[in-house]
């Protein structure tokens, strides 16, 4: 059984995000579900048309779910008894929209939504295109961390580092989104003029990740 050596290595790496990812969430409600339905629809509709407009290909924005549920609430009837009170269907709609990061393209798409009558909940998060540079980047830095740390705890042991024997990674999900966070209020939605977000000038934070990767080296022999 040979001597061995166990050490984590943590690997870190930013980058300048160069994505933009905005999501919303539309809803329709009504006694009726067929009406329900077709106001939701209508919403998307226009919502689509609108963006289109404004130089935003329809193909472009996705739905990452769609749900239709009945909505009650428990109300007291005048024996003082409670109740179950159906209040309608309702239909949410999420959709995202992704495209490079550009100032002129993101104010486009914010005014816009702006004055669809839907008046969709927003956010807008900044992340990046391609991620396999800054995970590569990362991964790289933990293999050179664990090494560095490896060496030194062999040389101070007075023994030295031999083959590597074996790597454990997890492969876990990384967050590649930007710190920063643009967000605005729906009733400043409504008033918005497309001017007033050119005016603003947004650098979004760097995008910060960092995981670790355990390596087992064989120890040969000693000094």
């Amino acid at each position: 059984m040979p001597k061995t050596i166990t050490v984590k290595g943590v690997g870190k790496a930013t980058a300048k995000p160069d994505y933009v990812a905005l999501t919303m969430i539309m809803e329709s409600r009504d006694q009726n579900y067929d009406t329900a339905m077709n106001s939701a629809a209508k919403n998307i509709h226009e919502l689509s048309e609108s963006l289109a407009a404004a130089g935003f290909e329809k193909e472009s924005i996705k739905t990452t779910n769609f749900n239709v549920h009945m909505d009650y609430s428990n109300e007291k009837d005048h024996r003082g008894n409670w109740k179950k009170v159906f209040n309608g269907y309702v239909v949410t709609h999420h959709l995202k929209l992704e495209f490079d990061f550009d100032m002129k393209r993101l104010s486009a798409a914010l005014g816009t939504i702006s004055g669809c009558i839907s008046h969709p909940q927003l956010s807008v998060a900044f992340t990046l295109k391609d991620p396999s540079d800054i995970k590569e980047e990362m991964l790289r830095a933990a293999a050179a961390n664990a090494k560095c740390k490896a060496e030194i705890l062999c040389e101070a042991s007075g023994v030295k580092l031999g083959s590597l024997l074996n790597i454990d990674y997890n492969w876990s999900e990384v967050s590649l989104f930007s710190g920063t966070r643009y967000m605005r209020a729906e009733n400043c939605m409504r008033g918005a003029s497309l001017e007033s977000d050119k005016a603003i000038d947004i650098q979004p934070e760097d995008i910060k990740v960092n995981d670790t990767v355990t390596f087992v080296w064989e120890i040969v022999q000693e000094i």
